[in-house]
This record gives structure tokens, sequence and C-alpha cells, in this order.
């Protein structure tokens, strides 16, 4: 059980990001729940969640500015005194050939989920430390494992965020702090509903288990990470994938 924990999952408004904090809260975490542009989807969950008796709050700040990331924090420090879990959820996907993929469209990939996860993890590792405990959670994706065609820049940020997770892991474990990441596959959101549906059935048919995730599939893979249960994992990259990375 999570009583008593803070949380605090980035992008969370929507998607995988909201079924992590749902699940946190529900075990009895206190969430923080971060977005950007979904005010009103982030404020809509903190309400549904604190109306069930459950606790969280919401704070706005784009990940990929630092002066924001350093305000994050702060609240982080001063409301609550400590971190127990980050999840380093907020990204976005960009799919586009190689050739076609503009100069603009890299930075913008980068941004949100380099250099966004990169100062999160920088934050809370100086938080965890003075603790000499913590949980990071980084959102990779099995494209960072293997690469696909159209996702070029997509796939790098998640290549970074996998080298990332693992530095971080070898540094932080002496103060306590385990790093994973997720690495989800074919996963049934928001951000691939969007996909042509022939695209969805290839997908589905290189995926072993014949049919997308869900964001509670990788929810209860996150929540499971949060728990003492994996008190010794540190250090892996765990597909939620149906067995596609095969």
């Amino acid at each position: 059980m999570m009583n008593d924990k803070i949380v605090l999952v980035t992008g969370a408004s929507r998607g995988i990001g909201r079924a992590i904090a749902h699940a946190a809260a529900e075990d009895g975490a206190t969430v923080v729940i971060n977005y950007n542009h979904s005010e009103t989807e982030a404020l809509g969950l903190a309400e549904e969640l604190r109306s069930r008796g459950l606790k969280a709050e919401t704070f706005r700040a784009d990940v990929s500015a630092e002066a924001e990331v350093q305000a994050l924090f702060k609240f982080m420090r001063e409301r609550f005194g400590r971190l127990d879990v980050l999840v380093n959820n907020a990204g976005i996907v960009g799919n586009n050939l190689l050739l076609m993929t503009s100069t603009e469209e890299l930075d913008r990939i980068m941004a949100v989920n380099c250099r966004g996860s990169f100062l999160c993890l920088r934050a809370a590792a100086k938080m965890m430390m003075k603790q000499r405990s913590g949980r990071i959670i980084n959102l990779a994706s099995i494209v960072g494992r293997r690469g696909n065609r159209g996702q070029t820049a997509y796939s790098a940020s998640k290549a970074f965020v996998i080298g990332m997770t693992l530095s971080a892991a070898k540094e932080l474990g002496e103060s306590g702090i385990c790093v994973n990441a997720i690495a989800p596959g074919f996963i049934d959101t928001d951000m691939t509903r969007g996909l042509k549906e022939e695209v969805r059935q290839k997908l589905i048919a290189d995926t072993p288990l014949k049919r997308a995730g869900t964001a509670d599939d990788v929810a209860a893979m996150a929540l499971f990470l949060m728990s003492d249960k994996a008190s010794f994992i540190n250090g892996q990259i765990l597909g939620v994938d149906g067995g596609q990375v095969l």
C-alpha cells in the first residue's frame, strides 16, 4: 500500500499518466498531478479523486522549461517536505519519415522527452538523496529499444530516456533510490487513436497477445515499481508490450 507516500506524476492529465495517478491515489498515495496545457482534464481528475476521499493536488508546469521545473519542485518541498516517487511521464510523440522531419520538430520532441525528463530526474534526485530513499520511474517506449519506421526523432528521444535511466540507477542506488523505466508497446490512448486503422491493425498483428495494451496495464507496472515489493529492482527497462519487443 502507498499510504502516506507522496507521488508526483508529470503529464498526468491524460492517457498513461492519468491512469498512473489514478492507481496511485486509489492505493493510498497523495498524488500531485502535473500538467501543462490540459488544465480542464487535470483539475477534473483531481476533483474526481478528492470526491472519493482520495488525496490529489495539481500543479501546472512545462517540464521543458527549467524555471517551471524549479517552481514545481519548490512546491513539492514546501507543501510536503519530501518526494517518495517521481513518475517521469510527460512526453510528446512525433511521426514522420526521416527526410520529412524538420529541425523544429526534432527540437520540440527533444525539449519535452529528453530535456524535460532530465530536468525532473535531476530535481527529484536532489530531494531524494537528502532523504536517502525514493523511486524514479521513467516512461520510455518499445521504439527506444528497437526503433520504428517513421519515428526516428521520437525513437531517439526514448533511447535517451533508457540511457538516462541506466546511468542514474548506477549513480543513485547508493542513496537508496531505485531508478527504472517502463517501455510500453502499442497502448490504446488518445495519442494512438488517431492512427489509421490499417496501422493499428498491423501493430496489433505484430503483438503476440494480439491486442493493444491499455493505460491501466502500464499503471499496474508503475504501481508495482512504487511498492515495497520492488525494493531490489533498479536499473531495469520493463516492457509492457504484450511481447511486441520479441
